[in-house]
């Protein structure tokens, strides 16, 4: 039981950044690799002012401007410079890896004994991981509500026109290249929100944690993807929550089984294959079905 809550609490933190990733992923139509570094980015931050003396929650929201900001210049390289998506990530990634061991001015930074957003809630006498589960649910309920009405609104309809006909959004005066921009800078902003949360969770910042982290959004994407297709934009963010889930439930238990930590990376890659695959694999099996009815029906006939 202590496993399920572990990987349910865990799953909702993840789940912040697979929203963000789900953003640029789905609703921009553009793959960006800045995940990987916005992610520790927000960590870092967060944990540096945590240290210094900053407020938890005070903290937490420097680490998601800092992702604002990590959007904002993946945003400016890919529509002003015309810098191919994948390059752009690739490059914004590269160049923030040295900003973030600048701004923990080490490989890690540890927060044992300092005040966090989980603390806060260990003080009214919840458990480190009860403390950890209302910290999600809370964040994400948050994260949801936001993006709810934003996508209401004239700007939010006008970044999902975007991501679905770039040149139909053009001609009808958007101006594409400012919604990209606003589209990366709130990707990356949830995304370090993610980062700064889990290392307050975990207790530490680490310049390495990134290591990975698009896999993760993009598994919990397409597992939510797998589960239900044609779903409202909130039914599709909390079906992306529960594919979080999912993955730390699957996680979890393949660490039961007693496979080595250090193959969880493969592990990763393994899940995220198998689900991209999972529709064309159940195409297959259907269609190998039908064809095989057919047969019997004509034999019987």
């Amino acid at each position: 039981m202590g496993i399920i809550i572990s990987s349910i609490s865990q799953g909702l933190l993840w789940s912040i950044m697979a929203i963000g990733v789900y953003l640029t992923f789905r609703i921009l139509d553009i793959p960006d690799l800045t995940a990987e570094a916005s992610f520790p980015l927000g960590a870092a931050i967060c944990s540096s002012q945590i240290v210094a003396g900053t407020a938890p929650l005070l903290a937490t929201f420097l680490g998601l401007i800092g992702g604002l900001f990590a959007g904002l210049i993946s945003g400016l390289l890919h529509t002003k410079l015309k810098i191919p998506a994948l390059l752009t990530g690739i490059l914004t990634m590269t160049g923030l890896y040295s900003i973030n061991l600048r701004i923990m001015g080490q490989a890690n930074v540890s927060l044992l004994g300092k005040a966090t957003i989980m603390s806060f809630f260990n003080s009214l006498g919840l458990t480190n991981q009860m403390a950890v589960l209302v910290v999600g649910l809370l964040f994400v309920s948050s994260v949801i509500l936001f993006l709810y009405f934003f996508f209401r609104t004239t700007l939010g309809l006008a970044i999902h026109a975007t991501g679905d006909n770039h040149e139909m959004s053009q001609a009808n005066g958007i101006n594409t290249d400012a919604m990209k921009m606003i589209g990366y800078m709130i990707s990356n902003g949830l995304i370090a929100l993610s980062g700064a949360l889990m290392a307050q969770s975990n207790g530490y910042a680490d310049i390495s944690m990134g290591i990975g982290t698009i896999v993760i959004g993009l598994a919990s994407v397409i597992i939510s993807e797998v589960i239900f297709r044609n779903v409202s934009f909130v039914k599709r963010l909390l079906l992306i929550v529960c594919g979080a889930i999912i993955y730390r439930l699957i996680i979890a238990a393949v660490l039961e089984l007693g496979v080595a930590p250090t193959d969880l990376k493969l592990f990763s890659a393994l899940i995220l294959t198998l689900c991209l695959a999972s529709p064309l694999l159940s195409s297959r099996f259907f269609r190998g079905k039908r064809k095989q009815r057919l047969i019997e029906i004509e034999k019987e006939g």
